[in-house]
């Protein structure tokens, strides 16, 4: 007879993870792993990471699942190799190959690799593949493609603001290509490896991929599963990031008690600011993160904010002695 499972005893944590995810993980499975160990109440991710791909996954609780939609829409950075010279259904090594081609050295000259460079270098356009979470009519691409279904999928356009085609090094079974792609939302890594080797008249599909930075959150600052298991909890508190570490290019504005209490509610604020679409809004005393909002004519108006015992259980949670202020007001 299995021993009963042990209930979780849940609290509230805030801040983001910044996990480099395995191979083979789903973002969600991920997630779900991270907040056990964590006993965390609240989480959510910043959008998902293939199974396949590996890297940068930032991973919010508490009050930083209120910013998680500003990674989504965040430039990302990848580092892929693409095989040359074979096609599978899915553009990647799990599908079945439906086209072999010989690879031409002639090809792969510094000219011919600069010249693919430069055309899918900037704005571009591209079809997403089949085995994609696209809906259609309420149901994933890749649903229908297991059931042998293709559907017709209008071009996207995306935009790749810098990218680097080079051989890849020595070693490798077949020819193939290390690509280092920064993209905007909504690129398909896949798609791009398959696009460049048919530009090449060869074919490609990717044999690995991992993303090295989403939104200037990078690789070097990640812990990986294993690490994360092999720590005790409060060495696991100590890796998360605070809530602002989402805001790094929002406008920083400060204010003071009073203000900083009205804002709470929800009151707009005025003040010498230069017109913003993006402002995080800090609390003087104790500093602390209270929202994001915009400012237009020197009015500060919030979007998003923090509950007042959000707020509390952060400064609680923080080294150091929680100053009077902003919460003797609330």
């Amino acid at each position: 007879m299995n021993a009963p499972r042990t209930r979780v005893q849940r609290r509230p944590v805030h801040g983001v993870l910044l996990l480099d995810k395995p191979l083979g993980l789903s973002s969600n499975d991920a997630l779900q792993k991270v907040k056990w160990l964590l006993r965390a109440e609240k989480a959510g991710h910043t959008g998902t990471l293939d199974p396949l791909a590996t890297g940068v996954l930032p991973l919010c609780f508490g009050a930083a699942t209120k910013f998680s939609q500003l990674q989504l829409d965040a430039p990302k950075t990848y580092e892929a190799v693409a095989r040359l010279g074979v096609v599978t259904s899915t553009g990647d090594a799990e599908g079945e190959v439906v086209r072999e081609c010989a690879v031409d050295a002639s090809m792969l000259t510094p000219d011919r690799l600069a010249d693919v460079q430069r055309r899918f270098t900037g704005p571009i356009s591209q079809v997403p593949p089949m085995h994609s979470a696209l809906k259609k009519d309420g149901k994933a691409l890749y649903e229908y493609a297991r059931a042998g279904i293709e559907i017709e999928r209008p071009a996207r356009n995306v935009q790749i603001y810098a990218l680097n085609v080079a051989l890849a090094p020595d070693g490798q079974a077949q020819p193939a290509l290390k690509l280092i792609v920064t993209c905007s939302k909504g690129t398909y890594i896949r798609t791009l490896g398959e696009d460049i080797g048919a530009a090449l008249g060869c074919g490609a599909h990717l044999t690995s991929l991992r993303r090295i930075d989403t939104g200037g959150l990078g690789i070097a600052r990640c812990v990986t599963l294993p690490a994360l298991e092999a720590m005790d909890e409060a060495q696991r508190l100590a890796c998360l990031l605070p809530a602002e570490s989402l805001l790094a290019d929002h406008l920083p504005v400060t204010l003071g008690s009073e203000d900083a209490a009205r804002f709470l509610s929800g009151v707009r604020r005025r003040g010498q600011w230069p017109d913003a679409r993006a402002v995080a809004v800090f609390g003087q005393a104790p500093r602390a993160l209270l929202g994001v909002a915009h400012t237009v004519a020197g009015e500060l108006i919030p979007d998003r904010l923090l509950s007042p015992i959000e707020i509390q259980q952060i400064l609680q949670s923080t080294p150091g002695p929680v100053a009077a202020g902003i919460m003797e007001t609330l």
